[in-house]
């Protein structure tokens, strides 16, 4: 049967105790910002985004008046944005309805109408921007490859580069005078090389170029940013050559580099001091961060002192002091000082603490996986939510996260895997997936669900999975390779028929599913089909709920519709929701609505049993 939960009868849906159902919702509802983007040339002018109003929007905050304005105002928010080095102008992407293709925009960072901000450019995907002092340097992306462009100040703006594989600007000089570039002419986008550009004389047809990196085969280098002081050609650059991601800095003037060797466990990125003696560096490993100060005159590591989570973003200002943004598995995020104050609020209320994640560490096909794992009060088995995250190259971790705390407040254990893919975990852990995508991660699942099984945490007869974008899409896969183990499924914004999504999804992602699977559909047709959730269709067993976002380009709707038909004509049990967006909302209000669909969905195929801790909130830590 087809069902569209927003017409399904109220007397069906199972309902939670009142207090649950306002706590998981005041988490989302509680208002959040971004880390502060700050001018370089005009610090006490910032610029963050925020859900204040409902919706993600841009915002302007004066720190030296302490005022603040809404910048942006849409219907499906703005999540991208910039500004100049003066402070005196705002830079930010206007899509139509979530679907990330658009142009850039620009507004004066006291108010003001808004303008094209380089209108010789036409819309397309964005793929890199640097708002310099003299130019701005910036990429598109659309399905003839990647362009890009720059365009000085009072001439005409020329593009200096063309290419069918994905490329993106990625660092001006503090002079303007140099252009890095990441390109994979090589035909690899998972492993860039960088190619740093004259500005002044650098053209498409003879591009003037001053230095080039690669690493070769399996091996990427990220540009971060070029060195802040005026003359600065010190590039910091994110390298994996001993397996995981560290830094070098690489003069491109003279050609010369200094490896950085910190050596921490996990993988580490970093930017500037602003006086251009120390770097930054954020340190992730095994679901959690640490920030450190590096002199890099006398090579000493300095661990500041932050509480244990995750940092989203740090940034030092001309004063020394570090601001991050940071959240823990039971506190909420925060706007914060390294040394502890509150940097930036917009509510005078906090939202409901959440739960502590546990750490599990399972034999795997692949070597251990690291799972985390929330328990509700009582005595399990229990009845679990398999939450399994996108990417694939990103990470579970331990931020607070009001999905998963809705989840158990419901009344259910939660489970994330931090499958072959993930990161933070190596870079042999990342790639395993290469050439056998999907199933390799379900191995790693299936291990963590087995080993939980047996240790009496997860009841094998009521366990559900659910993911978004590549969550979504191993939700489906699961549901169709491992029948055995799921009594249901929650699959949003996924990818459902691997080769309908190719045709249709952005260039930008054909050319990493290339990469992915060892060539196009045309040159591999076997490897898809092998990793297509369509392809097992038939095996599907447990009720399934699929949400689609009409305007998604990374997994569009018409391949998702392909699945649903297939469900349909062999009689499958599932619910579809459909939203006027991309790939994922940034209205509240329609995240709460999805949330609250996929947990009447989760109640009706997988009840939790009953316990005493059922709609009891989660005591919070002094």
């Amino acid at each position: 049967m087809s069902a569209d939960p927003t017409t399904a009868p109220a007397a069906e849906d199972p309902a939670l105790p009142s207090e649950v159902t306002e706590r998981w919702k005041a988490r989302f509802r509680a208002p959040r910002v971004s880390l502060p983007d700050w001018a370089q040339d005009a610090p006490q002018r910032s610029l963050y985004a925020s859900d204040q109003s409902g919706v993600v929007e841009q915002y302007a905050w004066d720190r030296g008046t302490d005022t603040h304005r809404q910048v942006t105002d849409r219907p499906n928010g703005t999540l991208m944005g910039t500004l100049s080095p003066d402070g005196e102008t705002i830079w930010w992407f206007a899509d139509s309805d979530g679907d990330e293709f658009g142009v850039w925009m620009t507004q004066p960072f006291a108010g003001g109408p808004d303008s094209a901000a380089v209108p010789e450019v036409g819309p397309a995907y964005p793929a890199g921007l640097e708002v310099g002092r003299t130019m701005v340097a910036l990429g598109r992306s659309t399905d003839d490859g990647s362009e890009l462009w720059l365009a000085p100040h009072g001439a005409a703006p020329r593009v200096i580069y063309t290419h069918a594989d994905p490329a993106s600007v990625d660092a001006l000089t503090r002079d303007d005078e140099l252009l890095v570039i990441s390109h994979s002419e090589h035909g690899d986008p998972r492993y860039p090389a960088l190619r740093v550009l004259r500005t002044a004389d650098t053209t498409e047809e003879a591009p003037s170029v001053v230095a080039e990196k690669w690493d070769g085969e399996g091996r990427g280098l990220h540009a971060l940013e070029f060195g802040p002081r005026p003359g600065d050609r010190r590039l910091l650059v994110g390298h994996e050559r001993r397996g995981r991601e560290e830094l070098l800095l690489w003069d491109v003037d003279t050609g010369t580099e200094t490896e950085i060797d910190l050596h921490l466990p996990g993988d580490v990125t970093a930017g500037w001091y602003p006086d251009g003696s120390a770097l930054l560096v954020g340190h992730d490993h095994a679901a959690r961060t640490e920030l450190y100060r590096y002199d890099l005159g006398t090579g000493a590591l300095e661990k500041l002192d932050t509480p244990p989570g995750v940092v989203r973003g740090a940034t030092a200002r001309p004063d020394g002091t570090v601001e991050l943004a940071w959240s823990s598995s039971e506190r909420p995020p925060v706007i914060r000082r390294a040394d502890g104050p509150v940097v930036l609020s917009v509510s005078d209320h906090e939202p409901p603490a959440a739960y502590p994640v546990e750490d599990r560490w399972v034999p795997g096909p692949g070597g251990d996986v690291h799972a985390l794992l929330v328990r509700p009060e009582g005595e399990g088995p229990f009845a679990t939510a398999f939450l399994v995250h996108g990417g694939p190259e990103s990470a579970d971790d331990d931020s607070y996260r009001a999905r998963r705390a809705a989840y158990v407040d419901a009344g259910y254990a939660v489970v994330h895997v931090n499958y072959r893919g993930s990161t933070g975990y190596g870079s042999a852990w990342r790639d395993a997936l290469t050439g056998r995508p999907g199933l390799t991660e379900l191995e790693d699942i299936g291990a963590v669900y087995d080993a939980l099984v047996a240790e009496g945490i997860v009841d094998p007869r009521r366990a559900l999975i659910s993911g978004g974008s590549w969550g979504g899409f191993l939700t489906l896969l699961a549901l169709g390779t491992q029948p055995e183990r799921w009594a249901a499924g929650i699959a949003e914004v996924p990818v459902a028929d691997y080769l309908a999504a190719y045709e249709d999804e952005m260039e930008g992602l054909r050319a990493y599913d290339r990469a992915l699977f060892g060539g196009s559909p045309d040159d591999v047709r076997d490897v898809y089909v092998r990793s297509s959730p369509l392809t097992y269709v038939d095996a599907v067993a447990a009720p399934v709920l699929l949400v689609a976002g009409a305007n998604d380009p990374r997994c569009p709707v018409r391949q998702i519709d392909n699945y649903l038909a297939a469900l349909d004509a062999r009689g499958k049990t599932h619910e579809v929701y459909r939203y006027d967006a991309g790939h994922g909302s940034l209205v509240i209000e329609e995240t709460i609505r999805q949330v609250e669909l996929a947990l009447n969905f989760a109640l009706r195929t997988v009840p939790p049993a009953p316990h005493p801790a059922r709609g009891a909130a989660p005591a919070a830590r002094s």
